[in-house]
């Protein structure tokens, strides 16, 4: 029986296998070259095989791997003390994905409503929004995709519209066991959506307002991503929670819940927990990201390099039918085709390019942020490639 028969069919996967990597580039077992347009899905923002990050594994590893969460841990303080410094946040709880922070978040918003006397309290969540996979984020999920099949969700979420400032007031209005709000800044799963300016700053108002919390998923967008650390500096509309994985383990199991203010106090001991989330590995490893991207002012990088890609691509697919928008900020771009568009992937793969496709008909990019300009002009020319082949065929 062929070794991939004992894995669970839980993905529809490409057939190359890789078997290392240097920068934005991957080589599969075949010694073929591949530029990494994906990054692992946000994962690797300082590309493959960083030194800095090889250097703090092979000596994080060497000295501690685990301990438990009994007891103290310099390099958990560590992460935290300069996580919550470029947040602006106050205390962090450290996770192992991103689906489990936001489950820590959701948890926040549970003992925030029961402190306010609400006893069974709900959270106001988005149309195509994706905050995980556990039964409690995919309930929060805003895609019957993802929900479809594990019925019963978990009740207390109140599903509007994204980018609806209004349908938010009139939810609120009506429904007075609503106690946050939890949304993604830009949509990724979703299609690269992007809000209009001043919905971040809208939606703190509106918890202000109200007393709510809000709390924002920065799995996909943080880090730099955006072109800012996290995408509410772009309107200074600091959350309440806020949520981050993927970049900051570069390729290692950590996530974290952020929480500013009186929602940093609410968690008592006993109240959460995780094995072997903050390990010492994991977060030794974040703080050398934290400190790479502080020295390279990497979201200045993402933020001109993003706006670069953003215009070859329209440039580039400007007259071709088919294609319905081109949208970015930073490095999340998205290119909206007419129709279901799966097959751009192993079309790009055939020409040495590795992206997906989200929403159906979106085909995603989010390459490592450290992408030089040459890499880009391939990455553009190719999903471009690629996408034209697909709709004229």
């Amino acid at each position: 029986m062929p070794t991939e028969h004992y894995l669970m069919t839980t993905y529809g996967r490409l057939p190359v296998a890789f078997t290392h990597g240097e920068g934005a580039w991957l080589w599969d077992t075949s010694g073929r070259r591949y530029l990494d347009g994906l990054a692992g899905v946000a994962v690797n923002g300082l590309g493959h095989a960083h030194p800095a990050i090889v250097e703090t594994v092979c000596a994080q590893a060497r000295r501690l791997i685990h301990v438990s969460n009994w007891y103290e841990s310099r390099e958990q303080e560590a992460l935290a003390e300069r996580l919550c410094a470029v947040a602006g946040m106050d205390r962090v709880f450290f996770a192992n994905s991103g689906a489990e922070a936001n489950e820590a978040a959701l948890k926040l918003a549970r003992l925030h409503g029961h402190r306010k006397g609400v006893e069974a309290p709900a959270v106001i969540v988005m149309d195509g929004s994706f905050h995980g996979r556990t039964l409690g984020t995919l309930s929060a999920s805003g895609s019957r995709k993802v929900q479809a099949g594990f019925e019963p969700l978990v009740p207390g979420f109140r599903r509007v519209p994204f980018n609806d400032l209004d349908a938010v007031r009139q939810v609120g209005a009506r429904d007075q066991t609503v106690v946050a709000v939890l949304v993604e800044p830009i949509l990724g799963e979703g299609g690269i959506q992007i809000p209009d300016a001043g919905y971040l700053k809208g939606l703190r108002k509106i918890c202000d307002e109200a007393g709510w919390l809000l709390i924002l998923d920065e799995i996909q967008t943080g880090l730099c991503r955006s072109g800012a650390w996290f995408a509410w500096q772009h309107e200074q509309a600091r959350p309440d929670v806020m949520t981050v994985a993927k970049a900051l383990g570069n390729g290692l199991p950590i996530g974290a819940c952020l929480a500013h203010g009186m929602a940093a106090e609410l968690f008592h001991p006993g109240q959460h927990g995780s094995t072997f989330g903050g390990n010492p590995l994991a977060t030794a490893v974040g703080r050398t990201v934290i400190e790479t991207l502080d020295g390279m002012r990497t979201w200045e990088r993402a933020a001109t390099l993003g706006l670069r890609l953003l215009d070859g691509l329209r440039d580039r697919l400007r007259d071709t039918n088919g294609v319905k928008a081109v949208r970015g900020h930073g490095l999340l771009l998205g290119i909206e085709l007419d129709r279901p568009a799966h097959a751009v992937m192993r079309m790009a793969l055939d020409r040495g390019l590795l992206l997906n496709v989200t929403a159906e008909r979106v085909v995603r990019l989010l390459p490592p942020l450290i992408l030089s300009d040459d890499q880009a002009e391939l990455l553009a020319s190719g999903t471009a490639d690629a996408i034209q082949e697909f709709l004229a065929s």
